[in-house]
């Protein structure tokens, strides 16, 4: 018998993603991986990370690729075009809209999750920008529905310099096991949403993407909503 571990079964639409990023992670971004053992190659996986750039879904994603594939939960805005649609949907996402009751789309993600699926999520719901967010209950959710479910946290780092062209970025990707272990008993959904978040920010402090125009916006709007502190 043969050594050698299968690869992953990867739709087509990941596959694409995949190649089209995997110059810009590597080699330009210089990417490292660490911790990728701690990630199982079949079950139903929780994987739950830190957000500060939109590189994070693509090196997350390429940095597991000889793994799994993941599906996360992502914006709805991301369905408006024919194209993206096709490959959000094909690489199997779950669409999110912000500020409503999504319930369904949780209610899909258990489904999933229940069935072997590695689903990633974001508890912040989206890019810090350089704000401390609180964690939304969603992990903790999946989390009491599919108990079985592996818990695994993955830190990014660097992501937020991809595009400040000339200046070569270093992208680092760690994957661990949360050290308070998994959902405890009477452990709420909202905190245990919020100690994996507060172990992630511990090793990946918030990040401001962007070249430079964009990057002093996004200062400006933080130092006004911090009234300039």
């Amino acid at each position: 018998m043969s050594g050698r571990i299968a690869r992953p079964r990867l739709t087509p639409a990941y596959r694409v993603v995949l190649a089209l990023g995997g110059p810009v992670m590597r080699p330009w971004s210089r990417l490292e991986v660490s911790g990728l053992d701690v990630l199982p190659r079949e079950g139903p996986t929780l994987l739950v990370a830190d957000h500060d750039s939109y590189w994070d879904p693509i090196a997350i994603g390429y940095a597991a690729r000889r793994v799994r594939q993941v599906r996360a939960l992502s914006k709805s805005t991301l369905w408006k075009t024919p194209l993206t649609a096709w490959f959000m949907t094909g690489m199997g996402h779950i669409p999110v809209q912000r500020g409503v009751n999504n319930d369904e789309a949780l209610r899909v993600a258990i489904e999933q999750l229940r069935a072997g699926v590695c689903i990633g999520m974001f508890p912040e719901g989206t890019r810090s920008l350089g704000r401390v967010l609180r964690a939304h209950s969603g992990v903790g959710r999946l989390a009491a529905a599919v108990p079985e479910a592996a818990v695994v946290c993955v830190r990014t780092t660097g992501s937020a310099d991809v595009v400040r062209f000339p200046v070569r970025p270093r992208v680092r990707v760690e994957f661990y096991l949360p050290s308070g272990g998994p959902l405890r008993p009477g452990e709420d959904a909202a905190s245990f949403s919020q100690r994996l978040l507060d172990e992630l920010r511990e090793g990946a402090p918030r990040e401001i993407p962007g070249r430079r125009r964009t990057a002093a916006r996004y200062r400006a709007a933080l130092r006004s909503s911090t009234g300039g502190q």
